[in-house]
């Protein structure tokens, strides 16, 4: 996938994101991720938002804070999510292709490439969080996208040394997409997992599902739609997963 195609997806999920939790309202509790409401919501992606679009449009080239979180509520919190995603939407399509700046994941070509990618997968995960607490049938998320977004999530977060993802014992663990070839094999130790994109070798445990529903569970949205084979490297998957 290009940079390109994740600015729209960015455009497009931010849009309905907003529109979500502009519906639902700022005080709906939101289900998939408990302990908040959607003014919470609004309030971490805008300040999300705004610190990755600082990092392309002002080439920082270190790890910089975020910025604190608005008391604003209600319509005017919507608002100032609004603006803060058409910012980062127009800071990435009038970024120069090889803008340097801080990144914090292996594996995309570029850093406009990088937070492109990685600010289009915060948003449709967050897109899904208000349209659960708006209620109905969350909009799916594209095949090719959930791949590389489950990508992302394995050969990018889960190598880095914050992962809690690890085994007193070498464990093998599979991530299959039913809906497409994409594969991927953990290899899970005292280290951060080690993770390629291949059926290599025997698996304890296999986690499966099509591409869409399988991007979701793993980022603890959902369930794991199929879970085969040795169910304590599943359940400590399930527990120690999240990112933080």
């Amino acid at each position: 996938m290009d940079t390109s195609r994740f600015v729209d997806i960015l455009e497009t999920e931010g849009r309905l994101l907003a529109d979500a939790a502009e519906e639902a309202g700022t005080t709906a509790s939101v289900p998939s991720c408990p302990g908040w409401r959607v003014r919470d919501l609004l309030r971490h992606t805008g300040v999300v938002h705004r610190w990755a679009a600082a990092f392309v449009s002002d080439g920082h080239l270190a790890p910089r804070p975020m910025g604190e979180l608005p008391e604003l509520d209600g319509p005017g919190l919507v608002a100032w999510y609004r603006a803060g995603h058409r910012l980062l939407v127009d800071t990435l399509a009038g970024a120069a292709p090889g803008v340097e700046c801080f990144t914090f994941l292996p594996g995309p070509p570029s850093a406009l490439a990088f937070w492109a990618r990685r600010q289009a997968h915060e948003t449709a995960v967050h897109r899904f969080d208000a349209e659960s607490a708006r209620g109905g049938t969350p909009a799916p998320v594209a095949t090719d996208f959930a791949v590389d977004g489950i990508d992302e999530l394995l050969r990018g977060f889960h190598a880095r040394r914050r992962s809690r993802v690890r085994s007193g014992t070498p464990r093998v663990l599979r991530v299959r997409t039913t809906d497409t070839d994409a594969v991927w094999t953990v290899r899970l130790s005292q280290q951060p997992p080690v993770t390629t994109r291949d059926a290599a070798g025997e698996a304890e445990c296999e986690l499966a599902g099509p591409a869409g529903e399988l991007y979701l569970a793993l980022w603890n949205r959902l369930p794991v739609p199929a879970v085969s084979g040795d169910q304590e490297l599943a359940a400590l998957w399930r527990d120690t997963s999240a990112v933080v």
